[in-house]
């Protein structure tokens, strides 16, 4: 048997984390120079609201395609594709002169990140045994929560010497050159045989399988509402903080990197607990599942509370628990695609879940921008996130069940790859 280095697997992790947050600090651009682009663009909140809302779709809509090739190419070029893609599309937006150019690259920006966490997610089943799965995906996952808590320092500094244009440019150019990294220095595990034959077709055998599950069905919808109640706070979190409570743009900025530290905190929390549970001889499915349930009601209702007028402090306080409850659902409910596929369909499942939570981060931000034109308030916005939050928890506390954890179908029963030790190789399913 082949012995693969411990520093394989410390370098995947850390390139992807590095990957993870470089990608949400894209994201996050827009969000910390909403004010300044509407101004700039003559832009009102709604409008804002689809330009932070397309990228959610287009992300959505590549999220299957994405999958299926993650599941048969792997993670090297495929994500090494992806970063050159998102890069351009990045320092695109910089430049563009127009309104309508700037959706273009919000778009091919979602097309681009569309294969990180789906390809990543493959990378880490490659690399680690089901018993050590939850903390590195809680880890992966949790640069979703630390790439928008260091944006806002990192990104207002740029913007005070650049603009939002030279901000724009300069993190595309960081991505560029994260993506020139990847590409030279990862590799996949070594092959220990010849991998079985691949099914004949994959969308019948891989993806129509999956849709054919109610478990499939199940996670996507609720892995929507977890999206829509944390995606609310990464793209409108900085515009709420100045408009109630009439803070500068930098001083928004700065604020909103708080809660988002208490999610990628929540993030490894939930990595963690469901690694103890499971050690603990609790049922893979439900390690992940009951963590899951309770932080997404202290999620919801914490958000439902930031719609009250309990002065900056409190809500500060509402907001960071809301994140940090937020990021142990995410990473749980993440986990638990790895739990109900098969390893050969680990990235085409995730890509399913996170169609859904596409269209929860899609609908989330627009949503928002219509309310607050409306009601000139975020409160009403707030309250509909705390129902989403609640609808999200009942959805997989009545929707899974034990038995969606088992995959009898899977065509591979054996993983294609070695691990470090006899110890570390497990059940695979």
């Amino acid at each position: 048997m082949t012995v693969i280095p411990g520093w394989r697997r410390r370098l995947s992790v850390s390139l992807l984390v590095m990957a993870g947050c470089i990608s949400y600090i894209d994201r996050a651009a827009l969000s910390i120079g909403n004010t300044a682009i509407m101004s700039s663009m003559h832009m009102s909140y709604t409008g804002m609201g689809w330009l932070l809302s397309v990228f959610a779709w287009a992300y959505l809509v590549s999220q299957i395609p994405a999958g299926l090739l993650a599941d048969r190419l792997g993670g090297r070029m495929l994500l090494g594709a992806g970063l050159c893609v998102w890069s351009c599309a990045q320092i695109g937006f910089g430049l563009m002169p127009s309104v309508a150019g700037l959706f273009v690259c919000r778009i091919m920006l979602g097309i681009g990140e569309s294969p990180l966490f789906l390809a990543g997610t493959r990378v880490l089943v490659r690399w680690f045994p089901p018993a050590e799965r939850g903390t590195v995906i809680g880890l992966f996952n949790g640069s979703a929560a630390l790439g928008p808590a260091l944006a806002p320092p990192l990104l207002l500094a740029i913007m005070a010497f650049q603009g939002w244009r030279g901000m724009s440019v300069s993190i595309g150019v960081l991505s560029l050159l994260l993506g020139l990294v990847w590409v030279l220095y990862y590799r996949d595990p070594t092959r220990t045989a010849s991998a079985p034959s691949r099914p004949p077709s994959i969308l019948r055998d891989d993806l129509g399988y999956l849709l054919h599950q109610r478990s499939s069905w199940i996670v996507t919808a609720g892995f929507a509402g977890i999206i829509y109640l944390t995606w609310l706070y990464a793209t409108w979190l900085p515009a709420w903080l100045q408009s109630a409570y009439h803070l500068t743009a930098t001083q928004a900025g700065l604020l909103s990197a708080l809660p988002q530290i208490c999610g990628f905190a929540g993030n490894l929390t939930g990595g963690l607990l469901s690694d103890r549970l499971m050690a603990r001889g609790l049922g893979r499915l439900e390690a992940c599942r009951r963590p899951l349930v309770l932080s997404m009601i202290v999620a919801a209702i914490m958000t439902g509370l930031t719609a009250l007028d309990t002065g900056l402090t409190i809500s500060m306080v509402f907001m960071a628990a809301a994140l940090f409850a937020g990021g142990v659902a995410m990473s749980t409910g993440w986990t638990l695609g790895t739990v109900i596929a098969a390893e050969h369909r680990v990235a085409t499942l995730e890509a399913i879940q996170n169609t859904g939570g596409s269209l929860g981060g899609a609908l989330a931000p627009v949503v928002t921008g219509i309310m607050v034109d409306h009601f000139r308030s975020f409160a009403p916005s707030m309250l509909v996130a705390c129902g989403v939050g609640l609808t999200c928890a009942a959805i997989y506390q009545f929707g899974l069940r034990e038995t969606d954890a088992s995959d009898s179908n899977a065509a591979f029963p054996m993983p294609p790859f070695s691990l470090p030790t006899p110890a570390n190789q497990g059940t695979i399913k």
